[in-house]
């Protein structure tokens, strides 16, 4: 058993496919079945099921995968302080998170990052969802993930940075556009833009109107929050989305307005890493650079 094996297994376990592993590492479909088949015989036990889509893990393999995972991540984020500290104020910081996140929650932090660390090299990894952004952060070499924050998740710490209230966003001849905020009632007639499938943002709104006994009609879907705010500047329905940093609300007078709803539950978004302990002086220097940029740009909105 190598560590090679392992990683490779874990890559395995968390793409659900062979193949698509070997084209990642630039090798053959049977060098990665070998990796498999020697962590097989070594342990006595089958850790893939073969599906016709792909493959998964058995419960023999989950628990090889959960101690695998750990294990590699502790020994990359030594490995990476390590070089750090021989390299001086040079390294690198990796960081992922969704689509549009470093231009709503960072740009302002990275210009400042990297004005004063211009040797330390800033790498973004995008992915879809925050589930997406923990199986990263668990698989992967990363020092950081910028998610939504929910319920604990093993394994992750959590460190939430800001709170973000709702708003409806219409277009500012709609009906609605003249309210000063939006009531729960307001929303039974609204032709909802969804938020994207999957994400922790649509699951929290989901439980919201659940609880509020709110029902409301939606025939179009989004993948990012921007592009139901584009939905909604067009006239082609209403998105219900965090206001987000540098947002104004309700909105400054063009085509688009944002109106307050304060009976949703705010959501909270943050850092996310394996453990803070562990984590790099130059990571932890970013990660604090967001958190002060976002809550000083929430601050200036209210």
């Amino acid at each position: 058993m190598t560590l090679d094996d392992l990683r490779v297994f874990v890559a395995v376990c968390r793409a659900g496919s062979l193949s698509a592993v070997a084209r990642d590492l630039g090798c053959t479909q049977p060098a990665v079945s070998q990796h498999i088949r020697r962590l097989e015989k070594e342990t006595g036990a089958d850790l893939l099921e073969r599906h016709a889509r792909g493959v998964v893990p058995t419960e023999a393999g989950r628990i090889l995968q959960a101690a695998a995972a750990d294990g590699i991540a502790g020994l990359d984020g030594a490995l990476r302080r390590l070089g750090d500290l021989v390299r001086g104020d040079s390294g690198t910081v990796r960081v992922t998170t969704g689509a549009t996140t470093v231009r709503h929650f960072m740009s302002e932090a990275v210009v400042t990052f990297r004005r004063r660390h211009p040797q330390v090299s800033l790498e973004f990894q995008t992915e879809n969802s925050s589930r997406s952004c923990f199986d990263a952060l668990a698989a992967d070499d990363l020092d950081l993930a910028w998610i939504t924050i929910g319920g604990p998740v093993r394994g992750i710490e959590l460190r939430p940075v800001m709170e973000l209230p709702w708003v409806l966003a219409v277009g500012a001849d709609d009906p609605l556009a003249a309210r000063p905020r939006i009531e729960p009632a307001d929303l039974a007639g609204i032709r909802h833009v969804r938020l994207p499938e999957r994400s922790a943002s649509r699951a929290h709104l989901d439980s919201a109107f659940a609880e509020l006994g709110i029902r409301i009609r939606s025939d179009t879907s989004v993948a990012d929050w921007d592009t139901a705010l584009l939905l909604a500047e067009l006239g082609l329905g209403h998105a219900v989305v965090p206001a987000l940093p540098g947002w104004q609300v309700p909105g400054s007078g063009g085509p688009l307005r944002l109106l307050p709803i304060p009976a949703l539950p705010p959501l909270t978004v943050g850092w996310a890493v394996r453990r803070w302990s562990a984590l790099a002086p130059l990571a932890r220097v970013f990660a604090d650079e967001v958190a002060r940029s976002c809550k000083q740009r929430a601050a200036g909105r209210h």
